[in-house]
Parts: C-alpha cells; sequence; structure tokens
C-alpha cells in the first residue's frame, strides 16, 4: 500500500465489482472512501461531494477515533458510555505505541494548524497526548450529523476532563 491507500482502493473496487453493483454505485462508495480522511478535511482539499451518505460514513469514522465502538451499547446504562469513553482512551495510546511515540513529554508541544503534509510527517517526534490536540479533539467541530454532533459532545468532554486529569497527575498534583 502506498501513502495514498491505492492498494487498499483496489482491494475495495474489486470487492465492490464481486458484490455486482452498478457502476454509479461503486463510484459512490469509492469516492467517499477516498474523501473521509481528516487529513483531507485539514488540507481544504475536499475530493468529494458532500453528500448525505458521506456525511454519515465520515461521521461514523470520527466518532470510532473518538471512542465510538458500537451504537448499541451507547443507548443502555451510563456505564457502558464510560467504558466506551475509556476505550477511546486506549484507542490513541494504542495507537501512539504502534508509532513508538511516548505517551508524553512536555518538551515536545503539540502542531497548531497542521496542513495535511504536516500532519502525514513522520520526521518530528509526537506524543500520544499530542494526538488529543492535534486530532481528537478537532472531531468534534468536524461532524456533519446532527447525531454525530449530540455523540461527540459527549466524548469531547470526556477527553477534556480526562486530559486534565492526566496533565494533573504527570506534574504530581493529582
Amino acid at each position: 500500500m502506498d501513502r495514498n491507500n491505492v492498494e487498499d482502493m483496489s482491494v475495495v473496487a474489486m470487492f465492490l465489482e464481486e458484490l455486482g453493483l452498478e457502476e454509479e454505485q461503486k463510484d459512490e462508495i469509492l469516492s467517499i472512501i477516498k474523501g473521509m480522511g481528516f487529513k483531507n478535511e485539514v488540507s481544504r482539499k475536499s475530493i468529494v461531494e458532500p453528500t448525505l451518505e458521506f456525511a454519515i460514513v465520515q461521521d461514523a469514522d470520527r466518532l470510532d477515533a473518538i471512542g465510538a465502538i458500537g451504537s448499541i451499547l451507547l443507548s443502555r446504562a451510563k456505564k457502558c458510555l464510560h467504558i466506551f469513553s475509556i476505550l477511546l482512551i486506549a484507542r490513541c495510546f494504542t495507537y501512539g505505541g504502534s508509532k513508538n511515540s511516548a505517551l508524553h513529554d512536555p518538551k515536545i508541544l503539540p502542531r497548531d494548524n497542521l496542513s495535511k503534509e504536516k500532519y502525514m510527517s513522520k520526521e518530528e517526534k509526537q506524543t500520544s497526548i499530542n494526538h488529543f490536540h492535534e486530532k481528537l479533539f478537532k472531531l468534534k467541530d468536524m461532524m456533519k450529523t446532527e447525531a454525530g454532533k449530540k455523540r461527540a459532545e459527549k466524548r469531547h468532554t470526556f477527553m477534556e476532563a480526562f486530559v486534565a486529569e492526566f496533565y494533573e497527575e504527570w506534574s504530581g498534583r493529582a
């Protein structure tokens, strides 16, 4: 797979072909997949017409990034929501660990006003905590659907509280 996910898209295209979808349906699905990434919106270069279908898929992807695992359990007790919120934190740290990023380093500040190129750059050292500032805290305001906005608001509040508590413990004040 290259940086533009060319190999992945050919696999998806073959899968859609096997399903027997009409050409228009395949094109719409491939267009949504190509255009929904955070890096595309950061670069302000939308490569897809924003349709309701696109908004739904993009919000679902972003909700997953900030903790959505399944909407069925979200309707259960607050305990489930708390568990999901903990899992979103775990997802961030698991991702950071897979990229050999430090959990936190006060000397490495979060990057501001990221371009697509800077966001994708692997040259600068980054931390898992910085990922909250650079991406996860921004997703709430990037939601397209009302349902996505509502769910993202709750997760955003939890992330803010978690990061504030993390900084307290890191500094020895907690």
